[in-house]
């Protein structure tokens, strides 16, 4: 049992007893138990430290009184601390007020902290997966619905900020040339309507070698229109553009028109996704070698032209013409449905200038977006899509922005920064 035996100046003295007996795993837990009982005493005192005198108060123009103090119990990275503080309300009565979780900024009847911890693991797994950490490896217990209220609460901040809260970028090794808007989307599948699309998308930064320096991640539940993702990627397109005036900026997508549409906005340049090329022309390889015999020499002809796209100017044009000699070849339907797909894809985009990459590899210019392709699995697919999920559009608008700002460098500190700073909102008390 963990008590005070010192408080004062500010700084408390706890005195703890540690019974050694039993296994070496059975003392740990032991210990554990105490050190989180330390936790429990420590973390009382400091909420005190954020209480009034009792004294009137002045909010919201009106004139607040107190009432007598008033017992609640808090959740803390230790466990549950109860301690009495005092609570106001006006002379007409109504909603009750408490300034030391104002001042503190408890969300939920939470401490920061564990409010933080809480929902940076929601953000990697469900809520039993969160329980079951905790209890399993901090001997920390505590209900799913606890674990549901509190995330949710701080998805929402995150949810309602993201356009009003400025974050500055990290402090970058090398100077940035390049800058690459990529978006894409992937299907999860929601309560009531089926799968739906949510949309990933990235800005990444780029030194003059080629080398990527940082990345900024957005996310987005699935929407009509997809007008909130949109205004959300401006808004940050606009951030980087004031801080980087003079770098290049370059779009890359697939060939989702809706997505050209959108970058032909912000972007001087615009590339097709290398790699959505190469898909195409797996399938049209068939068209060029259809027996089951060459294989061999199926696949030598894909690598040769995927390494001429990517060493020789107008490539594209060149395998557009090859592949046009084989449309009168006999052919199954599906491989000269494949073939002509493959050639259309071919010719609308080089239509629009969109397949140089011998000449953006000269310049030392990504051609790729798989970044993004790697931003729909670890953003969206590894935590939305596990098996029996379904999803309603404010569970999976939380929980996708909270992992965009855990996978953006230095973003949820500086989340957390801003939530200390200015606070969290009312409470119901």
């Amino acid at each position: 049992m963990a008590t005070i035996i010192h408080n004062t100046n500010g700084s408390i003295t706890v005195s703890v007893t540690i019974p050694l007996d039993g296994s070496m795993m059975e003392m740990e837990n032991t210990i554990l138990d105490a050190v989180n009982d330390v936790g429990c005493i420590a973390t009382g005192e400091a909420l005190k430290r954020f209480d009034t005198n009792g004294s009137p108060i002045i909010r919201e123009r009106l004139k607040w009184t107190s009432k007598n103090k008033d017992s609640k119990k808090y959740q803390t990275p230790f466990g549950l601390t109860e301690i009495e503080r005092y609570v106001y309300q006006t002379s007409k009565g109504g909603k009750v007020f408490c300034p030391l979780e104002d001042s503190a900024r408890t969300i939920f009847a939470a401490t920061p902290k564990f409010a933080q911890q809480l929902s940076h693991k929601y953000s990697q797994g469900n809520a039993y997966s969160v329980c079951k950490d905790l209890s399993e490896n901090h001997n920390r217990f505590i209900a799913k619905s606890t674990v549901q209220n509190i995330t949710d609460w701080v998805g929402s901040i995150a949810c309602s900020q993201e356009e009003k809260w400025d974050y500055e970028l990290p402090e970058l090794n090398e100077p940035i040339s390049t800058i690459v808007f990529s978006l894409d989307g992937a299907y999860i599948l929601m309560a009531n309507e089926g799968y739906r699309e949510a949309m990933v998308g990235n800005l990444s930064l780029y030194d003059c070698n080629g080398e990527r320096q940082h990345t900024l991640y957005l996310g987005e539940a699935p929407e009509y229109g997809k007008t909130s993702f949109k205004e959300r990627y401006e808004h940050e397109i606009s951030r980087l553009k004031t801080h980087y005036p003079d770098a290049l900026y370059l779009g890359i997508a697939d060939g989702a028109k809706d997505n050209w549409t959108f970058l032909e906005q912000h972007t001087e340049l615009q590339l097709l996704d290398f790699y959505h090329v190469t898909e195409y022309l797996t399938k049209a390889s068939y068209a060029v070698y259809p027996r089951k015999t060459k294989d061999i020499q199926r696949k030598k002809w894909l690598s040769d032209r995927c390494s001429q796209l990517k060493h020789e100017k107008k490539a594209a044009q060149t395998i557009l013409d090859e592949l046009n000699t084989f449309t009168d070849n006999k052919l199954s339907k599906s491989v000269k449905d494949d073939l002509e797909s493959t050639m259309t894809y071919f010719r609308n985009n080089i239509a629009k200038d969109r397949m140089n990459y011998a000449l953006h590899l000269d310049k030392q210019l990504p051609i790729g977006s798989g970044v993004t392709e790697a931003a729909c699995k670890t953003l969206v697919k590894q935590r939305l899509c596990g098996s029996g999920m379904r999803w309603k559009m404010k569970g999976a608008k939380v929980v996708l922005s909270l992992r965009a700002l855990v996978q953006t460098t230095n973003r949820w500190q500086q989340f957390w920064d801003k939530i200390i700073q200015v606070g969290v909102g009312y409470q119901a008390v």
